[in-house]
């Protein structure tokens, strides 16, 4: 069946029909993509755990507080001390800070601060649900505006919910074409080095950049018709995930297609046998990472399990495209677009000669030293990893850049209480909402002269107080954890706020963590198993993922604090690394173990693990270089989850393609031998016969010039087995 579809894709005369419907499908699939903004979700809970306390104190306090308004503090401070006119000229100014349109409700103040030198206004806002998030920076910069010409000569700062928001909608605004552009620009750069040809990088780059605009129309419709939940955090990753993962299958089946060029005359015939022998890794590794992004639904937090159904669609986007849209443009252009290296039939085969032959030779050597030494120094860099305070990032600490909002944070927390204008909220049952006060009050951490009388609509009282600690600190996580141990026994009470979210995240992170990244590995062992037809060799190769893995966080804790300075990590830094870098480490994985496999039918598993690292650790190489690039994109925002994610993710798939895939499995394959095929025939006979090898690939090897006789002779022949 694979060889019939491949010979019907690469067909002299139906690759006309199939180039015609791919680019008409991905045409409309484009259009829809330019919309994905209008159906993306940025608003806070949107990003929360469904089931959190914080979440159900949103749902519910809607009828007390307008979900669409949000507060801005604005804080004048006059360092020189305070003039007798200050207040009046405040009074004033509320004035012209009304008549910014979205300025809604009553402006709080002026409430000067205890040691008289700055005071406040607490300005609410209503934010359209549609455009607020874009709007909102504007809004935030007409209102410092507005307070700075009415403020006598005194230092002027917006703090806030609103002025964070705004500044993180900066942060974020254009990423899906920032993201993009830095991608490509990666690629382009990527593609020229790895092929050497001004002509042939084009192809797979048209075609991961059109993968990309069809996984966005197909995440447009998915959210807007079933609804799937996506964001400006995922619609971000979306574009870099496909365009790395998809120019990582393109380079896979290019050289392939090289191979085949050289030994067969007719480049149909040549793109259909590439296909037959590529197209299954292909799909295994696009599988593999579907799946383990899949695993991310089971995620508490909302914002993690749209991640995967969003990155999963983008995949399987980008698998179609470089299984049918590549290989027909590729027979179309013909053999001219390898120009000036272009493959002729007949031509020697360069990879035994190349550096990864010869780095397969000397680890025949001592493949056990080899494999032992390496795994030792990947362990310890995995130590690192106690240097990461993955326990979430104040706000101060999420930008890689200084922020308005984070200075005026800071200039509010030397005069005002730290929680000013953020308040911890409570709801609970009409009847005990004199009982929720009370109990707030006597919180530690609580102002209690803060503490609101509780209002009453429906079924439902509503309090508020104000944290004495700066709302995204430590301190005023404890303090929501005091509070809701103090409220537990008050009918229906729940405590939510800012810093009640932020805590919840924390938590649902931590558990996602727990919980994911096993099922990941259970999902991952059994796809290489039923992939390999064995149990060692997935055992195997799931070990040295995690080793890779480890060692990538272990040295990147290092690097965030000794060298980039960053404070800590977010919680859900690890889950999101160990997704990509587990899902997208089995890649080079599968593209090595299906070709040694391969070989192994023909000339057993030490050979076959020889030829199998020369074949495709020039690709696999070139691919990671390729993926690493496009994630280390992710720093260009000024966002320090995102920039960490890309530079962890860029150093896993940097280890794992130079040495993990083609140092660490190439020894143990070599030293273990037959064995990694156990309990399957193949280890039984380890290319003893040809029964688990289709008859054309016995006829097609034994006139393939890149598989001499003895693969090993240009060395020392690996050692007898002794496992």
């Amino acid at each position: 069946m694979n060889h019939r579809i491949s010979g019907w894709i690469a067909h002299r005369r139906a690759k006309w029909l199939v180039l015609v419907v791919m680019l008409v499908a991905l045409g409309g699939l484009g259009s829809f993509g330019s919309k994905l903004a209008d159906v993306q979700e940025n608003d806070v809970a949107s990003f929360l755990p469904a089931e959190a306390e914080s979440t159900q104190v949103i749902a519910k306090a809607t009828q007390f507080a307008d979900p669409d308004v949000i507060p801005a503090i604005v804080l004048l401070v006059r360092e020189d001390g305070p003039q007798p006119d200050d207040l009046a000229r405040l009074e004033t100014l509320k004035t012209d800070i009304a008549a910014i349109p979205e300025v809604t409700g009553d402006i709080v103040g002026p409430i000067p601060s205890e040691d008289g030198v700055a005071a406040q206004l607490v300005v609410s806002l209503r934010i359209d649900p549609d455009t607020g998030w874009e709007r909102l920076p504007d809004v935030v910069d007409e209102l410092r505006t507005a307070a700075e010409d009415g403020a006598g000569g005194a230092d002027v700062y917006v703090a806030g919910p609103a002025a964070l928001g705004a500044d993180q909608a900066k942060a974020f605004a254009g990423i899906d074409g920032i993201l993009l552009l830095a991608a490509i620009s990666v690629v382009v750069v990527m593609l020229l080095l790895t092929y050497r040809s001004p002509i042939l990088w084009i192809i797979p780059l048209v075609c991961g950049v059109l993968s990309v605009f069809a996984a966005q129309g197909v995440v447009y419709l998915l959210a807007r018709y079933a609804d799937l939940t996506v964001n400006g955090q995922s619609a971000g990753i979306l574009s870099v995930l496909v365009l790395g993962a998809g120019i990582d299958y393109a380079l896979l089946l290019v050289a392939r297609y090289r191979e085949e060029l050289r030994n067969t005359e007719d480049r149909h015939e040549a793109m259909a046998h590439a296909l037959h022998r590529a197209a299954p890794a292909i799909l295994a590794s696009g599988s593999t990472v579907v799946v383990g992004l899949l695993c991310l639904l089971l995620a508490q937090m909302s914002s993690t399990s749209g991640l995967g159904p969003v990155a999963a669609a983008g995949i399987v986007v980008s698998l179609v495209v470089m299984l049918v849209l590549l290989p027909v443009l590729l027979v179309v252009f013909g053999r001219w677009v390898f120009w000036p290296f272009v493959p002729r039939f007949g031509d020697p085969q360069p990879a035994e000669r190349g550096i990864w032959g010869r780095v397969g030779r000397r680890i025949a050597h001592r493949p056990r030293t080899v494999w032992v030494v390496t795994t030792l120094v990947l362990g310890a860099f995995t130590l690192g990893v106690v240097q990461l305070d993955a326990d979430g990032l104040s706000n101060a600490e999420s930008f890689t850049t200084e922020q308005p909002s984070i200075v005026a944070e800071e200039k509010l927390a030397e005069h005002f209480p730290g929680g000013a204008g953020d308040p911890v909220q409570v709801v609970a049952d009409a009847g005990a909402g004199e009982a929720a006060a009370a109990a707030l009050q006597d919180v530690q951490g609580i102002s209690p002269d803060t503490v609101t009388e509780p209002v009453v609509q429906g079924d439902i009282a509503y309090v508020e107080g104000t944290l004495e600690a700066a709302p995204d600190s430590t301190s005023a996580f404890e303090t929501i954890d005091r509070a809701r141990d103090a409220l537990a026994d008050v009918p229906g009470a729940l405590v939510g706020g800012t810093t009640a979210i932020n805590h919840d995240v924390q938590e649902a992170s931590a558990a996602d963590n727990r919980l994911i990244i096993p099922i990941i590995l259970v999902a991952v062992l059994l796809i290489l198993a039923l992939l390999l037809r064995a149990l060692v060799a997935p055992l195997v190769l799931l070990a040295t993922v995690v080793l890779s893995f480890g060692a990538a966080l272990g040295i990147s804790a290092l690097v965030f604090r000794h060298v980039l300075g960053f404070e800590g990590a977010d919680s859900s830094l690890p889950l999101y690394a160990f997704v990509f870098l587990v899902a997208l480490g089995i890649d080079y994985n599968i593209f090595l173990m299906t070709r040694v496999r391969e070989e192994a039918l023909l000339h057993g598993t030490r050979r076959g693990a020889l030829i199998g690292l020369a074949a495709t650790g020039g690709v696999i190489t070139s691919a990671g270089l390729v993926l690493a690039g496009t994630f280390a994109a992710l720093g260009s925002l000024p966002i320090v989850f995102l920039a960490e994610l890309g530079f962890a993710v860029a150093l896993g798939v940097l280890l794992d393609t130079i040495i993990v895939r083609s140092v660490l499995v190439t020894a143990l394959n070599l030293d273990l031998g037959r064995w990694m095929w156990w309990p399957s025939a193949l280890f039984r006979t380890d290319g003893g016969h040809m029964s688990g090898a289709p008859d054309h690939a016995v006829a097609h090897h034994a006139a393939d010039p890149a598989h001499p006789a003895d693969p090993l002779a240009e060395g020392h022949p690996a050692p007898e087995h002794r496992a």
